[in-house]
Formats: structure tokens, C-alpha cells, sequence
């Protein structure tokens, strides 16, 4: 046990810590060797059945008290960003599908609008609404994971039986228009890949009815629980102003007041046309309660715009759902920034070409990973046993911090 004191002597004590990769503990001691205090550093990870996967958390403790959170990321990254560099404007979209995986459809989307925008193409309504549709069935894949796996890590089983049920209904629908279960690879630059099967639109109504006449499991068996309600309320609050300091977006922010959301702000895809059905949800209060709240609300009308496109979508006439690209595809010269309000928060795509057939660079601003590092600002303070509830509520997937 290696230890290395400290040169400052306040008073008649002095600090030793432990060298520099160890995981030991800081020890006060008086004059006479006598301990006086212990603070704990603790590993939380990164492969630990409460960090969502290869996350790890640095926790300094004062008994049962967090005095000091570290998020260290980085264990997952695998170099998406330099990938993008060596890569046409149709591969990247594969790279760009993957960091989130539960919302595979909507990174790939932000990465399309992206070359679009550069290429000054127009896409065709249909493929506009079809996509506008496909996010938001997305994003209730994305919500109902969580909101079944949250009250897993608080000790309740039942509700992600139930979450996976639901998933099912329109994991089947988005299986059947692209073959993927988890990445879809339905976005194209111009459009997407193929025109819908015939009678999906049908099949997909069935199931966002099915899974809406189920939802109210969550009202009343999460949310009802007063369990769960005493292991959130009031705990983890996040403020506005930190929301703000953190970058900080999506249902988190808005759970701590932060009224923010692209689709109603700076509308993208058909949402300009969904205004008197997209619905902002928000909250004051910032804590772990609030954020599933925002989360569950956030799911109900992500249902609604689903229903709201598929009545759009029935009053079109036939058309293309995409545009015809040469077969080399060069982005001009220039750089662009297209964002997107994703499941998780807002991503960000800045796009730099110099003519070629491949970005020059592309950097990728993913939800989680700031979401994330507002555990510094919300652990320190914290009970231990408050962690895992603090955590789960912020709703992150690890390869979207990492990339």
C-alpha cells in the first residue's frame, strides 16, 4: 500500500492520500497518528450493474454522504468522428446510426438533413412525413425502455415486462419497412431507402393504438407506487441555471423548467405543420420524479404525432420518397450545422467539406454525454443509496457519450 503525504501541514494535522491510480481511501490524521476523519474513494465501474454499462464514477464519500463525483467516460469510444473522415456520404450514415442505439433512427436523420442542407436538396413530402412519422414512433422505442428499466434499478421488475411488450407492438412495424430491429438504415440523402409496404400504414396505426390503450400501466403502477415516489421526490434536483451551465437538454432540462424544444422552436420535418398537436412538456421541480414525468408525458404525445402523421399521410397523393443521387455524391465546399431533437436531448451535426465525396470533418454533438456530466453538479450532497436513483434519471445510453 503505497501512500504519499501531503507537504501542507493546517494546523496539527496532516493529509494523506493515496498515490495517483490507486483506489484507497484520504486519511486525516492528528500529530500523533491518530485518525481523525476518512474520506472513501469509491469506484462505481466501469462494469457495474448500477452504471448502464461501461461507465465509471469516481465518488469520494464522507461515510454515507458523496462529497465529490467524477464521471470518467471513454471506456466504449470508438473513434466515430475520425471514421466519418474516411467515409462517403452514404456510409457515414451507418457510423452515425449506432452511438445511440436506442434511437438509431433519429441519428441517422440528423446526419441526412445535414448533406441536405449542404446540397440545397428538397426531399419530397412524402418522405418528409414518413420520416417525421418513423422519429417519433422512435422515440417512444427510446421512452419505453426507460421508463421500464428505471424502476428496475429501484427494485421494481413488473414495469419493464410491460415496457417490452409495448416495444414489441413497434419494433415489429419498424422491422417490417427496414429490416432492422435496432439499426435501421432507412434514411438516405434525398429521401429514404424504399417507398412503405403496402398496408403498413394500417399495421403501424394498430400498434400505436395498442400500445396507447396500455400506457396508463405506467400512471398507475409506477407512478402510483408510493415507493417510488419516496425514492424520487425531491431528490437529485437539478436547477435551470445548471441546466444552462451543462448544456443540459431534452426531457431532463425541461424537468427543471428549461420551456426548450426544437421541434416547436426551430422546427425541422413536418413539425411546423403538428404545432396544435406537439405538446412541450415541462416541469419546475428538476428532481429524479419530475424527469420521469416528463418522460412518460413526453411518450403519450410522442403517440399522438404518430397518429397525427399517419392522417397526414393518408390525404397524399402517390409520389417519390426520395431524390435520384449521381452515383458519386460530393457535398460542396463549405460547413453547416443541422440539430435535432432527439429522444435523449438535442444532437448536433457540424459538417465541413472541401468538394469531395467525404465530409472533411464531422463532429457529432450527442445528447448523453452532456447530460452526463451534470452528475458532478447533482451527486455531491447526495446519500449513497440516492445514486442509483439519481443515475437512472438521467436517462443516458453510454455509447452516446463516448461516440
Amino acid at each position: 500500500m503505497r501512500m504519499s503525504p501531503t507537504t501542507e501541514h493546517p494546523g496539527n494535522t496532516q493529509t494523506v492520500r493515496p498515490a495517483p491510480g490507486t483506489d484507497l481511501t484520504e486519511t486525516t490524521v492528528g500529530v500523533g497518528g491518530a485518525a481523525e476523519s476518512t474520506d472513501m474513494v469509491l469506484n462505481i465501474g466501469p462494469q457495474h450493474p448500477s452504471t448502464h454499462g461501461v461507465l465509471r464514477l469516481r465518488l469520494v464519500l464522507d461515510g454515507e454522504r458523496i462529497q465529490h463525483a467524477e464521471p470518467v467516460v471513454g471506456y466504449m469510444h470508438r473513434g466515430a468522428e475520425k471514421l466519418f473522415e474516411a467515409r462517403d456520404y452514404r456510409q457515414i450514415v451507418m457510423l452515425a446510426n449506432r452511438h445511440d442505439w436506442l434511437s438509431a433512427f433519429s441519428n441517422e436523420l440528423g446526419v441526412v438533413l445535414g448533406v441536405e442542407r449542404m446540397l440545397g436538396m428538397e426531399v419530397p413530402e412524402r418522405a418528409v412525413w414518413t420520416r417525421t412519422l418513423l422519429a417519433e414512433l422512435n422515440r417512444v422505442l427510446n421512452h419505453l425502455m426507460f421508463l421500464g428499466s428505471y424502476p428496475l434499478e429501484l427494485g421494481g421488475i413488473t414495469p419493464v415486462f410491460h415496457a417490452f411488450r409495448e416495444r414489441e407492438e413497434l419494433q415489429n412495424v419498424m422491422e417490417e419497412i427496414s429490416g432492422g430491429r435496432m439499426h435501421y438504415m432507412f434514411n438516405r440523402v434525398g429521401g429514404l431507402k424504399e417507398d412503405l409496404p403496402a398496408g403498413w400504414t394500417t399495421r403501424a396505426r394498430a400498434a400505436v393504438a395498442a400500445v396507447r390503450s396500455r400506457m396508463d400501466v405506467y400512471d398507475r403502477l409506477v407512478l402510483g407506487n408510493e415507493i417510488f415516489r419516496g425514492r424520487t421526490r425531491g431528490v437529485g434536483v437539478l436547477s435551470a441555471e445548471a441546466v444552462h451551465a451543462y448544456g443540459v437538454s431534452g426531457p431532463i432540462a425541461r424537468a427543471s423548467g428549461v420551456d426548450f424544444d426544437l421541434r416547436r422552436d426551430e422546427p425541422y420535418l413536418a413539425y411546423g405543420d403538428l404545432a396544435d398537436v406537439l405538446k412541450v412538456v415541462t416541469r419546475e421541480e428538476g428532481d429524479c420524479l419530475a424527469r420521469f414525468e416528463c418522460l412518460l408525458e413526453q411518450t403519450h404525445n410522442a403517440l399522438d404525432l404518430a397518429d397525427a402523421c399517419l392522417d397526414r399521410m393518408a390525404e397524399l397523393p402517390p409520389g417519390p420518397v426520395n431524390q435520384r443521387l449521381p452515383k458519386v455524391l460530393k457535398a460542396p465546399e463549405g460547413h453547416t450545422y443541422a440539430w435535432t431533437e432527439n429522444p435523449l436531448g438535442i444532437n448536433g451535426y457540424y459538417l465541413v467539406s472541401k468538394g469531395e465525396k467525404t465530409p472533411y470533418r464531422l463532429k457529432l454533438r450527442s445528447a448523453s454525454y452532456n447530460n452526463i456530466q451534470a452528475l458532478a453538479e447533482l451527486l455531491p450532497g447526495q446519500l449513497v443509496a440516492d445514486m442509483v436513483a439519481i443515475l437512472g434519471s438521467l436517462f443516458f445510453v453510454v455509447g452516446d457519450i463516448d461516440k
